[in-house]
């Protein structure tokens, strides 16, 4: 067990779930995740074995199956797992924010027909807010559902689903504007959105399950690869009535930022996950690799770099460790959700160029484990909310927090 990135106070069963995990990334991850990335493969003899580690309802109730952790447990795993892999974890984040989402917003009838399928891995999710040419502002949404009898029809297209093929049930924001007049409908954008959750089958092209749904197929990444990332298109779907998150139109916003923030959590322990392996990289290469007579890590410029990775390492986890204890807290969280997603990304990015840069010439190489992280770590700038805009949410809530009165 490495010295850094500690977690004081957790109990037993928090202990031993993360053990299991890091013994399973140590032995079924890290010795395929380069060869399984360079060809773009999914991963799914892993996926099956975090199947019957029960990761998939780690988060779940036990009345539906799941072992009904907390967040933190759920974040420090993530983070085990990013380690090995963040493809990996990427695969288990979208699909515990739908679970998430129905757990927290679902009808009774959505748990439980949805939640013990999804605890054992049977379904599989995804979910849906961007779309073409949109970036970050979720309030111009074009894909748009309307009510027909007992029926939403919608039509639109959706853009960076991860998991977009492999899963079998998405959950799809779209407009809706019921109940609302057109002005009420352009004033406050964000109460005339509406979350669907829509079973598909897996796989690419014309969906047999969804008449008008199309998962053209996969888009092609600089890293991030293994996990499927996706665009939907949907003409003219029909979607039952039962099937809108929470039984009531006009909440679809809500209960997607709810989802995300804890998606942003995920996120902060997928960047602390990263940077913990790009340490263990340079530190071990630093040792082996000689110049002028001796290791490089006896040379102060490496030592040095060393120890700014290392504290880099600690403050990101000790960041995101906080944001998961108070939502488990049960407290709002958005201001630590953001400065830890943003720290944890950013120091990331850093920590994995430090470790490219001690490994010289050969971290060019694919032959070397650092040559994936550097590629995948600016993946978690843009993902779950850019740096930008998690900049804009922590200054929003710091002028909520300390608004001069008067």
């Amino acid at each position: 067990m490495s010295r850094l990135a500690q977690t004081d106070g957790l109990t037993d069963v928090q202990r031993e779930i993360l053990s299991t995990v890091r013994s399973f990334v140590d032995k079924e991850i890290l010795p395929v995740a380069t060869e399984l990335e360079h060809r773009d493969e999914y991963p799914t003899e892993i996926v099956e074995g975090l199947k019957e580690l029960g990761i998939f309802g780690l988060m779940i109730p036990e009345e539906y199956g799941g072992l009904g952790e907390s967040l933190l447990t759920y974040a420090l795993t993530v983070e085990e797992i990013a380690r090995g892999w963040m493809s990996v974890s990427g695969i288990i984040n979208t699909h515990f924010i739908v679970a998430y989402m129905l757990k927290q917003h679902g009808t009774q009838e959505q748990k439980e027909y949805f939640l013990p399928r999804m605890a054992a891995g049977e379904v599989r999710g995804a979910f849906s807010m961007s779309e073409p040419g949109m970036g970050s502002d979720v309030s111009a949404i074009r894909t748009k559902g309307v009510r027909d009898g007992d029926d939403y029809v919608i039509n639109g297209q959706k853009m960076w689903l991860t998991n977009g093929g492999s899963s079998n049930l998405v959950a799809v924001l779209c407009k809706t504007d019921e109940g609302l007049s057109p002005e009420e409908a352009a004033a406050k954008p964000h109460k005339s959105m509406t979350t669907f959750l829509i079973e598909k089958e897996p796989g690419f092209g014309p969906n047999p399950a969804v008449p008008g749904l199309t998962v053209p197929g996969k888009i092609e990444k600089m890293g991030y690869k293994g996990v499927d990332t996706t665009e939907m298109i949907l003409e003219d779907v029909r979607i039952p009535s039962n099937r809108v998150l929470g039984g009531q139109s006009g909440r679809g916003f809500y209960q997607m930022m709810d989802g995300v923030e804890v998606g942003r959590v995920n996120v902060a322990a997928r960047g602390c996950g990263v940077a913990q392996r790009a340490f263990e990289l340079g530190i071990s290469y630093a040792q082996q690799r000689h110049t002028f007579g001796k290791p490089i890590i006896e040379h102060q410029a490496i030592s040095f770099k060393l120890a700014e990775m290392a504290t880099k390492v600690e403050a990101a986890h000790a960041m995101m460790v906080n944001a998961a204890r108070k939502k488990d807290s049960g407290h709002r969280n958005d201001l630590e959700a953001g400065m830890a997603k943003y720290l944890a990304s950013e120091y990331c990015k850093e920590v994995v160029e430090d470790a490219f840069r001690i490994h010289g010439g050969y971290g060019f190489s694919k032959e070397y484990e650092i040559e994936r992280l550097y590629r995948e770590a600016p993946m978690l700038l843009i993902g779950e909310g850019t740096a930008e805009i998690q900049k804009m949410i922590i200054g929003r809530r710091l002028l909520e927090e300390y608004r001069i009165q008067g």
